[in-house]
């Protein structure tokens, strides 16, 4: 399978098999989106591996030391609408103190482009660390145009995490953004005619709000 430079597969056997029974069509609404939770708290905690440290001094109950607290403003996660709010509560959990902004996308029918139609983060956005949410990676478009979104308004440290990714938007965001890593639980084998990832999971957004 081809490597890309900005791409880490988190193929941790619990992510893995989280996800397989997550990709099956019989999974009922209910269990889709406790998998989704699920897989983002596992993934989460390798997306965060390298976040900045700081030294401060604590007192524990037998004496004073150095240790280590995360250096800088708090962790601003931040879903791609709407599929995308189905990952935060297992980021969060994680991370309780995290911030949580929102970022609304639609596809104009025409263009094809994504139109940005919600933006809130929290302020100061230079000094944040941004983990962008989407369960799916397809064209790139969206992600692409999200994260240009937040380094309009500031952002300079952006990850983004999904679920499952085609090729396709994996060279996207390279091409478009080769300063943000892509995290993802599997790299499927490609898009078809219509944009859907092979073998994917379906429209994630829709198994999660039982919409069509």
């Amino acid at each position: 399978m081809h490597t890309y430079p900005n791409l880490a597969v988190i193929d941790h056997p619990l992510v893995r098999h989280k996800l397989s029974v997550l990709r099956d069509s019989q999974t009922s609404k209910k269990k889709f989106k406790e998998l989704v939770d699920e897989i983002a708290m596992l993934m989460a905690y390798e997306v965060t591996r390298d976040l900045p440290m700081r030294t401060v001094t604590i007192q524990t109950p037998l004496e004073a030391m150095e240790s280590e607290v995360l250096a800088g403003k708090k962790l601003t996660v931040v879903p791609i609408l709407r599929a995308g709010l189905g990952m935060v509560e297992g980021v969060v959990r994680l991370m309780p103190s995290a911030r949580v902004g929102h970022i609304g996308m639609y596809r104009d029918h025409e263009t094809l482009e994504p139109v940005e139609y919600y933006f809130k983060i929290p302020p100061e956005p230079a000094e944040r660390d941004f983990i962008l949410l989407d369960p799916m990676l397809a064209t790139g478009g969206s992600a692409s145009a999200a994260v240009t979104a937040l380094k309009a308004r500031g952002a300079s440290r952006v990850r983004f995490m999904c679920l499952v990714a085609a090729p396709e938007g994996v060279e996207r965001m390279h091409r478009d953004h080769p300063d943000v890593k892509v995290f993802a639980a599997a790299l499927d084998r490609e898009l078809d005619a219509n944009g859907y990832i092979r073998p994917g999971l379906g429209d994630a957004g829709d198994r999660l709000f039982g919409t069509r």
